[in-house]
């Protein structure tokens, strides 16, 4: 039996049932869930407990710096502190041993993961750091990425589900960039379409005149035409005057 909350990944809230998919990993796991009513702090108080025990207990002090010592070190404290906690005249552990559980299935449940996601200039789509090529003709688009469980190969998608690329799955981090070949004759054509052969706009250059032309503007303007120099103590009077 699982029980959960009425989260919308679990429970469609528009009929108060299970979503398909999650039907379909309860039928995979072979556990039947039961969901949790609204306003019911009595039924979900089980869960609650469990996660403020462990938060308590162990996550507080836990000498951890990354996931994979997370993990190690919660391994460690599950069997050395939590299983050995006494119940009804037994430990933790032995009380779950004998619970009659069904054995894991050979293969995960093929869950898949989705994100939206906006086409860049280049023609790339971020995901789980990395970035993966579609045409460029979806430049500004949105689209779907689409990765399931256990596969090597990831799918984008349109907005009306028709798949755009497929490519390699890489490392999440990692960092790097797939451009499949078609792709990259794709962009490689659209860039070159910008080209133009017309003659670029002339730069505003700085020309300042020359001897000959500073001759003819004096003589346009005549004798006496020059520099007048100003005192200026007499903008000073001036200032006081109509201060007055």
């Amino acid at each position: 039996m699982w029980r959960t909350d009425r989260m919308a990944t679990v429970v469609s809230p528009a009929s108060d049932r299970l979503t398909a998919q999650f039907c379909q990993l309860a039928k995979h796991y072979g556990v039947e869930v039961r969901v949790c009513p609204p306003r019911r702090p009595q039924r979900k108080g089980v869960v609650e407990a469990a996660i403020k025990y462990l938060t308590r207990s162990w996550w507080r002090s836990a000498p951890v710096a990354s996931l994979g010592q997370a993990q190690a070190d919660l391994d460690r404290w599950a069997g050395a502190v939590a299983d050995r906690r006494r119940r009804r005249g037994a430990t933790i552990a032995e009380l779950a041993a004998k619970e009659p559980l069904l054995t894991l299935p050979a293969a995960a449940f093929p869950a898949q993961l989705e994100a939206e996601r906006v086409v860049s200039r280049t023609a790339l789509v971020a995901f789980e750091g990395n970035r993966y090529s579609v045409a460029p003709s979806l430049v500004g688009q949105t689209v779907t990425v689409r990765a399931r469980l256990g596969e090597l190969h990831l799918e984008i998608a349109s907005a009306a589900g028709r798949r755009l690329a497929r490519h390699r799955r890489a490392p999440a981090g990692a960092g790097q960039l797939l451009r499949s070949a078609a792709h990259a004759r794709l962009l490689e054509a659209a860039v070159l379409e910008q080209f133009t052969t017309a003659r670029p706009c002339r730069a505003k250059a700085n020309r300042p005149p020359g001897e000959q032309a500073l001759a003819e503007a004096a003589a346009l303007r005549g004798p006496g035409s020059g520099a007048v120099l100003v005192d200026l103590d007499q903008y000073v009077q001036i200032a006081r005057v109509a201060g007055r």
